[in-house]
């Protein structure tokens, strides 16, 4: 159980994290910004030594600066996923503004003391300030290295000091002394080896742990984050990887002529987030048995947590092949018994046999239902045999969550209480001829910022006897508390009896927005009542095309699949937070220090 913990707080914290950043405003609102700071700070920064007019010609030199420095590093780091001309211009405006501020308390002091210098020896420091920020955040997020960094980091600040020396005797009358010239000569290597000196400390952590730096894993997240680019993320975790042998279930539905409908059962997690590994699995899965089959396809979430998740697309892409050459069914049934809703305290489970295999769905709603232990299928599986079944898939309807978290040693006994009564009472059930409608309803005005996937809604309409009931597949991660309830509540206006609501955990959802949770779970921003009658008619249209089938079933394994592992999740996890903490650490010590150093060497000018 701590290691399941340990596993879903790391993707807690990188979530933690991501919301914690923020968006730039518009392109245009930073150059405004950037140029009436520049503007009206050049006119009450030089107003002590020059006219007033004379100030806003120095400012709009120093914007034009800026906009000639940034378009050069533009030009050079062309090939970086994060850079372009808004985010330069951003950071140049965060710098811009710091310095600024700086030579504001520089122009009060140095009219206070009547002295020129006072006012150059602050702007030096501005400088050196400057310079550690840009080269700090270039080096954490360059790939090309950190000389590369240097470059693009240092440019502007060394053309804003040739400037100002350039200017210094047409604002002042004065000449200035040879040592002022030698400053950024030493100053620029110290402020170098401050951040190198940092890097490395920070690098060790994760290089110690993981054999990786930790600036690599921060640069592969940000371009993810920040650009949707995957690869330099899927190739660490490729590399810190595992393989393994897992297994997919399927279950097929078929008329005489055609497939009807499939649920597929990945034993596969599709996480960590965004387009990141299994992120899209549900989806991709979805997509390939359709087009294959011609039938429409649900792919719920089964009983894993992230220690399964998938590296990187290349696994997703094995494993999908595995699928598209597995689907050769045999033994096909035209029996299946009712559905049947057992409840054990907190848990729910819902099961229905077909053939000789049971399907279950196990829930806490409306508490929080989370990621479930794969304990729950061996027991399903060992008291299906038990009934003279063959086997059982265990589904994790993942539909429900609220603020109070999910608690799975509070819940694990009424879970296997449940399953193994759900069992029994669908064994003593007696079966009957079976009936199937399928029908897939993908809203365009729902996106994968209001948590839907572009699996959107499926229901598989499954009629027994005189019982018809629903298995409504929604492509997102978990939902909103209640929502599950008011949804059956309402599908029994278009005549069903019973059945169950799911959602496929995809992770496509996740950090895309920047909330405290870095997704919305279904319902949470969307209109609930729409997103019920999507429901509804989803359901509506299955019910219009219910035909009779027979139904087959098959588990198969992909053999050597690169997962990224609970240990490796564990030890990310112990690295996100090392890392953190140390950069703490080393910022409180390094930084003053070098401060404090760069202040004696202008105090000796």
């Amino acid at each position: 159980m701590t290691s399941k913990t340990t596993q879903q707080d790391f993707i807690d914290q990188a979530v933690k994290r991501y919301s914690s950043l923020f968006t730039l405003p518009p392109h245009s609102t930073i150059l405004f910004f950037l140029a009436l700071l520049c503007i009206v700070g050049g006119f009450f920064v030089i107003l002590p030594f020059t006219q007033a007019y004379l100030g806003i010609l120095w400012g709009a030199c120093l914007f034009l600066i800026i906009g000639l420095s940034d378009l050069s590093v533009c030009r050079l780091l062309r090939s970086e996923p994060v850079y372009n001309a808004r985010r330069c211009n951003g950071l140049s405006l965060f710098s811009t503004t710091l310095w600024v501020g700086l030579m504001l308390i520089g122009a009060a002091l140095g009219m206070l003391f009547q002295d020129a210098e006072v006012w150059l020896k602050i702007f030096l420091f501005g400088f050196c300030a400057v310079s550690l920020l840009r080269l700090l955040v270039y080096s954490a997020t360059l790939f090309k290295g950190f000389w590369m960094a240097s470059v693009a980091a240092l440019l502007q600040p060394v053309l804003w000091v040739g400037f100002l020396y350039f200017t210094w005797p047409w604002l002042t009358g004065k000449s200035l002394e040879a040592s002022f010239f030698l400053f950024p000569l030493v100053s620029i290597p110290i402020i170098v080896a401050t951040i190198l000196l940092f890097t490395f400390i920070i690098n060790r952590v994760g290089k110690k742990s993981l054999g990786v730096s930790s600036m690599a894993l921060l640069k592969a997240f940000l371009a993810n984050w920040i650009e949707d680019v995957n690869k330099p993320l899927e190739d660490l975790l490729e590399a810190l990887g595992t393989e393994q042998t897992v297994n997919v279930s399927l279950l097929a539905f078929t008329t005489e002529n055609h497939g009807k409908a499939m649920i597929a059962v990945p034993a596969l997690h599709p996480g960590p987030f965004k387009n990141v590994g299994s992120s899209p699995l549900p989806y991709m899965m979805q997509a390939t048995l359709e087009k294959q089959l011609g039938c429409v396809t649900a792919v719920p979430h089964g009983l894993f947590g992230h220690e399964l998740d998938l590296a990187s697309q290349a696994q997703n892409h094995k494993v999908l092949e595995a699928v598209s050459n597995s689907l050769d069914f045999h033994d096909f049934a035209d029996e299946a018994s009712p559905f049947v809703h057992v409840k054990s305290k907190t848990a729910t489970a819902c099961c229905q046999i077909f053939g000789d295999c049971a399907l279950l769905t196990l829930t806490v709603a409306p508490k929080t239902t989370e990621d479930l232990p794969q304990e729950l299928g061996f027991l399903a599986i060992e008291e299906a045999k038990k009934k003279g079944l063959e086997s059982a898939f265990v589904i994790n309807a993942h539909n429900s969550i609220d603020d109070d978290g999910f608690r799975l040693e509070e819940n694990i006994n009424s879970l296997k209480k449940a399953t193994v009564e759900s069992l029994e009472k669908a064994a003593k059930s007696k079966r009957a001829t079976l009936r199937v409608g399928a029908a897939k309803v993908v809203p365009s005005e729902f996106n994968l910022e209001d948590g839907m996937g572009a699996g959107g809604i499926v229901a598989i309409v499954v009629q027994v006897g005189k019982q018809t009931t629903v298995y409504v597949t929604i492509d997102g991660n978990n939902m909103v508390s209640g929502l599950r309830e008011k949804i059956l509540a309402a599908l029994k206006d278009v005549g069903v009896d019973d059945g169950e609501v799911l959602t496929t955990d995809t992770h496509a959802v996740s950090a895309v927005v920047l909330n405290r949770r870095g997704y919305h779970p279904v319902g949470e921003v969307m209109d609930n009542e729409k997103l019920i009658a999507y429901i509804k008619k989803a359901v509506s249209d299955a019910l219009g095309n219910l035909e009779p089938v027979k139904t087959s079933w098959r588990t198969f394994s992909v053999p050597n699949v690169k997962v990224i592992g609970g240990k490796q999740i564990e030890a990310l996890c112990a690295l996100t937070n090392e890392a953190s903490k140390q950069a703490k650490k080393s910022a409180i010590f390094l930084f003053p220090v070098a401060s404090a150093v760069l202040i004696a060497l202008l105090l000796l000018l």
